[in-house]
């Protein structure tokens, strides 16, 4: 960059940003690297702070952000914190040098990125240290930290100016990392979540596995999807709204086990339960039904509460839940029936359709049946279910892809897992009739004539795959971004996803 440029820049930048540059130019000016390639780090903040022993020196070589600085005259303490926390250090000028020391207490600044080596101590005031005896720049930082600033009133520490506004915070995610440390346990909690579900799976033999994401036929849900255009083959693609028909068809093929951590697109709003983009673990198993489906969702459950939080206590959408089994069972209309009073079973769509006004339930003109009921169940039902409760055999209309009931007509083998007033999963004991698929499928069709966008399409080749025989197999999917609300006792989806979907700036 030019002078002139350089200057230009400058005149747009505000007073701290500004020196935050001349200091670098200061820096570049004394020959010194201010991002150099590389340093040795040999220890961590916490488990230093961890396994300090009084007596007792280890020689260290660390690395991290610097969180804080207290300059007095020929000595420093600073804090720096790396992936695993904070830790304080002390710098003499005695130990490092006049020219070294001048160049931190002058050049350097809170968020630059700084390496040091040294040996652990503690302080006269009883905080465990890093004496340096050396320092290096590692990275300068040309913004500042919303570092927050701390007072005390009547004893208490009182946070004020803390980096706090939610729209911010997920817009600019890596400053709420390193200034909100808490919310990075959350992330490493996700990530536990999805191993722990990951380990489970693999201890039972099934086999982990990719399919598409783009897609010529979506389906496996009901959803609008995102349509993009593939300039080579000449032709219009969906992101996918699920990966259930890819997966079947792999059972079709002989796996008798399978499963996928899918990214999934919906064209839907956005809400604190919902974002267009989402994660969720679908997995399928040869020769299984829904009942053993609910045995396997109780058990895992407990085994991620267990594991993450070493309780089966969490608190969700406001509500203290226990994880613990078992949990309760109740059809749909049973459900609908004990909270509204209404006896939805067997009722046609004009007569759906008057039980949702008199509920003061208003679904859309285009809507079918299955739209309706889910509409009533959502609103008038759904918020008052607050331990975790099996909802059941659903009406045919509602599930296009699953078996029917093996001993009450007119309804299907589907459960949806409901946790403090949210759907946490929904599973089928999976329809492998091919004729019945396609009838389903036809009259899915017929809804979307009438309007409905979110109406499935007719797959053909999945058809096809059905029409090879699929034995008789039990699905799921699991929403990986609402169960980690649920452990982590987040009230938003987007304090679990590390770059939710935002409106642009």
């Amino acid at each position: 960059m030019s002078e002139e440029s350089m200057q230009s820049s400058l005149e747009e930048l505000n007073d701290q940003m500004r020196m935050r540059r001349q200091k670098l130019q200061k820096l570049r000016e004394l020959g010194i690297d201010a991002y150099p390639h590389s340093f040795d780090v040999t220890h961590y903040a916490q488990p230093v702070l961890d396994s300090f022993k009084d007596g007792e020196s280890t020689t260290v070589s660390m690395a991290g952000r610097i969180m804080s600085i207290r300059n007095m005259g020929k000595a420093s303490f600073f804090h720096i914190q790396d992936s695993t926390g904070k830790i304080q250090v002390y710098l003499r000028k005695d130990d490092v040098g006049d020219t070294v020391y001048d160049i931190f207490k002058h050049l350097y600044d809170i968020g630059d990125f700084v390496g040091i080596k040294g040996f652990t101590f503690r302080t006269k005031l009883g905080e465990i240290s890093i004496h340096a005896k050396e320092i290096v720049l590692l990275a300068k930082a040309l913004r500042p930290l919303p570092i927050a600033k701390e007072k005390e009133v009547n004893g208490q520490k009182i946070v004020y100016d803390a980096f706090s506004d939610k729209e911010l915070r997920y817009r600019q995610r890596y400053v709420d990392l390193i200034v909100n440390p808490q919310v990075r346990e959350v992330f490493r909690k996700r990530a536990k979540i999805i191993n722990t579900i990951r380990a489970f799976l693999d201890e039972k033999g099934y086999l982990e596995v990719e399919t598409p994401i783009l897609q010529p036929i979506y389906g496996g849900a009901t959803a609008r999807p995102f349509i993009t255009h593939h300039n080579a083959l000449g032709i219009d693609l969906y992101l996918r709204i699920a990966n259930e028909l890819y997966l079947k068809r792999l059972i079709v093929g002989g796996f008798e086990g399978v499963y996928e951590f899918a990214k999934d697109f919906r064209n839907e709003g956005l809400s604190r339960f919902h974002n267009p983009e989402f994660t969720q673990v679908e997995f399928y198993v040869a020769y299984k039904d829904y009942i053993w489906m609910m045995e396997q969702v109780e058990i895992l459950f407990e085994r991620i509460a267990m594991t993450v939080n070493g309780t089966t206590k969490v608190h969700f959408n406001g509500h203290d839940v226990d994880l613990k089994p078992p949990y309760r069972r109740l059809t749909i209309t049973d459900a609908v029936k004990e909270f509204t009073g209404k006896d939805i079973e067997g009722k046609n769509e004009d007569e759906l359709r008057q039980i949702a006004k008199e509920l003061g339930v208003h679904p859309a003109p285009t809507d079918g049946s299955s739209k309706i009921i889910d509409a009533i169940f959502g609103e008038c039902v759904e918020p008052h279910l607050v331990a975790p409760t099996f909802i059941i055999d659903y009406p045919i209309e509602m599930s296009p892809l699953t078996k029917k009931h093996r001993s009450k007509p007119g309804l299907v083998e589907r459960f949806e897992l409901i946790i403090a007033g949210k759907e946490l999963c929904n599973a089928y004991t999976e329809l492998n009739d091919p004729i019945d698929q396609r009838e389903r499928l036809e009259e899915q069709a017929r809804l979307r004539e009438r309007g409905d966008d979110e109406a499935m399409t007719i797959d053909e080749d999945f058809l096809r795959a059905l029409e090879y025989g699929m034995p008789p197999t039990a699905g799921i999917g699991i929403g990986i971004d609402r169960l980690t609300m649920l452990i982590t006792g987040q009230d938003s989806i987007r304090d679990v996803i590390l770059f939710p979907q935002m409106r642009p700036e």
